[in-house]
C-alpha cells in the first residue's frame, strides 16, 4: 500500500473520489474537479489517497485531515475516510490513519479528533486499535434548510 499527499488533481483522483464517496455516504454528491482543487489548495486541508501496490496501481481509499490553528492550540480532525469495498481488509484504513496522524504530528497538532457512525463497526475498531479514544462528549450538528 502505497499512500499519497494530492498536490494535484488529475482525472484520476477526480474518478476514484466520485468511486469512492457513495461507499462513504448515501446523500453526499462527489466533489467535482473544481471543488477537490479548492480542497488540495486549501492550507488547512491535506488530501490522502491509498493505492495498491499492484500493476496499474490504482487508488483505493482516501481520507482528508483538517488543520486550523484555534485559541487553544491546532486543532486536526480526520474526515471522510473511506477505502473501497473491494480493498477493505489490506491496510489502505491504517496506512491512510497512519499518514494523517504522522502530518499533523509534524504540524505541532497534540490531539487528533474523528467520528464514525457506529454502524462502521471495522472502522471503529480500527480506530481504537490504532489508540484513538472514544471521548464523552455530545456532537452536536445545525443544518442550514
Amino acid at each position: 500500500m502505497t499512500i499519497e499527499v494530492v498536490t494535484e488533481v488529475t482525472a484520476e483522483v477526480v474518478e476514484s473520489i466520485a468511486r469512492l464517496i457513495p461507499q462513504l455516504s448515501s446523500t453526499a454528491l462527489p466533489p467535482n474537479r473544481d471543488e477537490l482543487a479548492g480542497i488540495v489548495a486549501s492550507p488547512g486541508a491535506t488530501l490522502f489517497v491509498g493505492r495498491l501496490d499492484a500493476p496499474g496501481r490504482p487508488i483505493v481509499g482516501t481520507l482528508t485531515l483538517i488543520t486550523c490553528r484555534i485559541p487553544t492550540g491546532v486543532h486536526a480532525m480526520i474526515e471522510d475516510v473511506v477505502v473501497d469495498e473491494a480493498a477493505r481488509g489490506a491496510g489502505c484504513g491504517a496506512a491512510l490513519v497512519a499518514a494523517a496522524l504522522e502530518r499533523a504530528r509534524e504540524a505541532g497538532v497534540r490531539n487528533v479528533d474523528l467520528s464514525s457512525r457506529p454502524s462502521r463497526e471495522a472502522a471503529n475498531r480500527l480506530y481504537v486499535r490504532m489508540g484513538f479514544e472514544q471521548r464523552e462528549t455530545n456532537l452536536y450538528r445545525y443544518r442550514h434548510t
